[in-house]
Protein backbone atom coordinates (compact mmCIF):
# COMPACT_ATOMS: atom_id res chain seq x y z
CA UNK A 1 0.00 0.00 0.00
CA UNK A 2 1.29 3.44 -0.94
CA UNK A 3 2.22 5.66 2.02
CA UNK A 4 0.48 9.04 2.01
CA UNK A 5 2.30 11.86 3.83
CA UNK A 6 0.66 15.28 4.08
CA UNK A 7 3.04 18.21 4.58
CA UNK A 8 1.37 21.04 6.48
CA UNK A 9 2.69 23.99 8.48
CA UNK A 10 1.98 26.43 11.27
CA UNK A 11 1.40 29.18 8.68
CA UNK A 12 2.21 30.22 5.13
CA UNK A 13 5.82 30.72 3.98
CA UNK A 14 7.19 28.33 6.60
CA UNK A 15 8.90 26.01 4.12
CA UNK A 16 6.43 23.33 3.01
CA UNK A 17 7.67 23.11 -0.58
CA UNK A 18 11.30 23.15 0.54
CA UNK A 19 10.59 20.34 3.01
CA UNK A 20 8.53 18.39 0.49
CA UNK A 21 11.46 18.37 -1.92
CA UNK A 22 13.83 17.11 0.78
CA UNK A 23 11.41 14.31 1.66
CA UNK A 24 11.11 13.28 -1.97
CA UNK A 25 14.88 13.17 -2.42
CA UNK A 26 15.44 11.22 0.80
CA UNK A 27 12.78 8.59 0.09
CA UNK A 28 14.00 8.24 -3.51
CA UNK A 29 17.57 7.72 -2.26
CA UNK A 30 16.25 4.66 -0.40
CA UNK A 31 15.04 3.07 -3.61
CA UNK A 32 11.41 3.98 -3.05
CA UNK A 33 9.28 5.20 -5.94
CA UNK A 34 8.03 8.66 -5.00
CA UNK A 35 5.16 10.85 -6.14
CA UNK A 36 3.89 14.30 -5.21
CA UNK A 37 0.72 16.34 -5.39
CA UNK A 38 -0.27 19.81 -4.18
CA UNK A 39 -4.08 19.60 -4.29
CA UNK A 40 -4.63 23.37 -4.19
CA UNK A 41 -2.34 26.25 -5.12
CA UNK A 42 -3.37 29.89 -4.98
CA UNK A 43 -1.56 32.88 -6.46
CA UNK A 44 -1.35 31.14 -9.84
CA UNK A 45 -0.83 33.73 -12.58
CA UNK A 46 -1.33 32.94 -16.27
CA UNK A 47 -1.74 29.26 -15.43
CA UNK A 48 1.77 28.96 -13.97
CA UNK A 49 1.73 27.27 -10.55
CA UNK A 50 5.18 28.11 -9.19
CA UNK A 51 5.30 25.49 -6.43
CA UNK A 52 3.68 22.89 -8.63
CA UNK A 53 6.18 23.42 -11.45
CA UNK A 54 9.09 23.01 -9.04
CA UNK A 55 7.64 19.78 -7.72
CA UNK A 56 6.83 18.52 -11.22
CA UNK A 57 10.40 19.06 -12.42
CA UNK A 58 11.84 17.26 -9.40
CA UNK A 59 9.48 14.30 -9.47
CA UNK A 60 10.26 13.58 -13.12
CA UNK A 61 13.93 13.35 -12.16
CA UNK A 62 13.31 11.09 -9.18
CA UNK A 63 10.69 8.77 -10.69
CA UNK A 64 11.07 8.16 -14.44
CA UNK A 65 7.69 6.41 -14.50
CA UNK A 66 6.10 9.81 -13.97
CA UNK A 67 7.60 11.46 -17.06
CA UNK A 68 4.11 11.83 -18.52
CA UNK A 69 2.81 14.12 -15.77
CA UNK A 70 1.66 17.67 -16.50
CA UNK A 71 1.27 20.59 -14.11
CA UNK A 72 -2.45 19.92 -13.62
CA UNK A 73 -1.61 16.41 -12.43
CA UNK A 74 0.51 17.83 -9.63
CA UNK A 75 -1.78 20.80 -8.92
CA UNK A 76 -5.33 19.79 -9.89
CA UNK A 77 -6.94 22.90 -8.34
CA UNK A 78 -5.51 26.35 -9.10
CA UNK A 79 -6.71 29.85 -8.22
CA UNK A 80 -5.32 33.19 -9.35
CA UNK A 81 -5.79 35.19 -6.15
CA UNK A 82 -3.08 34.73 -3.52
CA UNK A 83 -5.48 34.08 -0.66
CA UNK A 84 -7.09 31.25 1.28
CA UNK A 85 -8.85 28.86 -1.13
CA UNK A 86 -12.23 29.87 0.33
CA UNK A 87 -11.62 33.47 -0.75
CA UNK A 88 -9.66 32.76 -3.93
CA UNK A 89 -12.40 30.45 -5.24
CA UNK A 90 -15.33 32.57 -4.05
CA UNK A 91 -16.29 29.64 -1.81
CA UNK A 92 -16.40 27.03 -4.55
CA UNK A 93 -16.82 23.58 -2.91
CA UNK A 94 -13.62 21.55 -3.11
CA UNK A 95 -13.65 18.89 -5.81
CA UNK A 96 -12.35 16.13 -3.58
CA UNK A 97 -13.09 13.48 -6.20
CA UNK A 98 -10.62 15.06 -8.61
CA UNK A 99 -7.93 15.17 -5.94
CA UNK A 100 -8.51 11.54 -4.97
CA UNK A 101 -8.44 10.46 -8.61
CA UNK A 102 -5.08 12.17 -9.17
CA UNK A 103 -3.65 10.55 -6.03
CA UNK A 104 -4.90 7.10 -7.04
CA UNK A 105 -3.38 7.52 -10.50
CA UNK A 106 -0.04 8.36 -8.89
CA UNK A 107 -0.26 5.41 -6.52
CA UNK A 108 -0.05 3.02 -9.45
CA UNK A 109 3.58 4.16 -9.85
CA UNK A 110 4.59 5.05 -6.28
CA UNK A 111 5.52 3.64 -2.90
CA UNK A 112 5.29 7.04 -1.19
CA UNK A 113 3.22 10.09 -2.11
CA UNK A 114 3.92 13.48 -0.56
CA UNK A 115 0.85 15.71 -0.43
CA UNK A 116 1.63 19.38 0.12
CA UNK A 117 -1.03 21.52 1.75
CA UNK A 118 -1.67 25.24 1.32
CA UNK A 119 -1.02 27.53 4.27
CA UNK A 120 -1.71 26.22 7.77
CA UNK A 121 -4.11 23.70 9.27
CA UNK A 122 -7.05 26.06 9.66
CA UNK A 123 -6.89 27.70 6.26
CA UNK A 124 -10.49 27.55 4.95
CA UNK A 125 -10.97 25.59 1.74
CA UNK A 126 -14.72 26.11 1.43
CA UNK A 127 -17.55 26.68 3.89
CA UNK A 128 -17.39 23.07 5.09
CA UNK A 129 -13.70 22.20 5.08
CA UNK A 130 -10.45 23.47 6.53
CA UNK A 131 -7.04 22.21 5.38
CA UNK A 132 -6.87 19.90 8.41
CA UNK A 133 -10.04 18.16 7.19
CA UNK A 134 -8.32 17.36 3.91
CA UNK A 135 -5.62 15.42 5.76
CA UNK A 136 -8.28 13.20 7.30
CA UNK A 137 -10.23 12.74 4.09
CA UNK A 138 -7.07 11.66 2.26
CA UNK A 139 -6.22 9.19 5.05
CA UNK A 140 -2.69 10.54 5.36
CA UNK A 141 -0.19 10.94 8.16
CA UNK A 142 1.07 14.49 8.65
CA UNK A 143 4.36 16.31 8.86
CA UNK A 144 3.88 19.62 10.65
CA UNK A 145 6.57 22.05 9.56
CA UNK A 146 7.10 24.86 12.04
CA UNK A 147 9.44 27.84 12.24
CA UNK A 148 12.29 28.63 14.65
CA UNK A 149 11.77 32.34 15.23
CA UNK A 150 10.27 33.97 18.31
CA UNK A 151 6.70 32.75 18.76
CA UNK A 152 7.35 29.23 17.55
CA UNK A 153 6.44 27.70 20.91
CA UNK A 154 2.89 29.04 20.74
CA UNK A 155 2.46 28.32 17.02
CA UNK A 156 3.86 24.81 17.26
CA UNK A 157 1.85 23.75 20.29
CA UNK A 158 -1.42 25.13 18.91
CA UNK A 159 -1.03 23.29 15.61
CA UNK A 160 0.12 20.11 17.31
CA UNK A 161 -2.93 20.18 19.58
CA UNK A 162 -5.19 20.62 16.56
CA UNK A 163 -3.72 17.47 14.97
CA UNK A 164 -4.06 15.57 18.23
CA UNK A 165 -7.70 16.56 18.61
CA UNK A 166 -8.40 15.19 15.13
CA UNK A 167 -6.40 12.05 16.02
CA UNK A 168 -4.10 12.56 13.04
CA UNK A 169 -0.78 10.74 13.32
CA UNK A 170 1.97 13.27 12.84
CA UNK A 171 5.59 14.36 13.22
CA UNK A 172 6.80 17.90 13.96
CA UNK A 173 9.85 19.32 12.20
CA UNK A 174 11.50 22.72 12.70
CA UNK A 175 12.59 24.56 9.57
CA UNK A 176 15.34 26.79 10.95
CA UNK A 177 16.58 29.50 8.59
CA UNK A 178 19.83 31.44 8.61
CA UNK A 179 18.37 34.30 10.66
CA UNK A 180 16.97 31.99 13.35
CA UNK A 181 20.12 31.98 15.48
CA UNK A 182 18.12 32.80 18.62
CA UNK A 183 16.19 29.50 18.53
CA UNK A 184 18.73 27.62 20.62
CA UNK A 185 18.50 30.25 23.37
CA UNK A 186 14.91 31.52 23.42
CA UNK A 187 12.74 28.59 22.27
CA UNK A 188 14.56 25.26 22.05
CA UNK A 189 15.26 25.08 25.83
CA UNK A 190 11.52 24.91 26.50
CA UNK A 191 10.97 22.10 24.01
CA UNK A 192 13.90 20.09 25.34
CA UNK A 193 12.91 20.64 28.97
CA UNK A 194 9.37 19.40 28.34
CA UNK A 195 10.51 16.32 26.43
CA UNK A 196 9.40 17.61 23.03
CA UNK A 197 11.41 15.90 20.31
CA UNK A 198 13.20 18.58 18.31
CA UNK A 199 13.74 17.42 14.74
CA UNK A 200 15.18 19.91 12.29
CA UNK A 201 14.37 19.74 8.60
CA UNK A 202 17.90 20.25 7.34
CA UNK A 203 19.74 18.21 9.96
CA UNK A 204 17.31 15.35 10.62
CA UNK A 205 15.59 14.59 7.34
CA UNK A 206 16.59 10.91 7.56
CA UNK A 207 15.06 10.55 11.03
CA UNK A 208 11.96 12.45 9.93
CA UNK A 209 11.46 10.08 7.02
CA UNK A 210 12.01 7.05 9.24
CA UNK A 211 9.32 8.13 11.69
CA UNK A 212 6.82 9.18 9.03
CA UNK A 213 7.19 5.98 7.05
CA UNK A 214 6.53 3.87 10.13
CA UNK A 215 3.49 5.77 11.44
Amino acid sequence: MTKRIFVTATNTNIGKTYTTKLLLKEFASRGLKVGVIKPIETGVLDGYAEDGEELLELIKELNPKLWHLEAEDVVPIMYEMAAAPYVASNNTPIDLKTVLTKIEELEAFCDVIIIEGAGGLYVPIDDKHMMIDLIQKLDAVALLVTHCSLGCINDTLLSKRALEEKKILHVVAFNCKDDDESFSKVSEPYFLKTGFRVLKVDEDIEKICDVLYNL
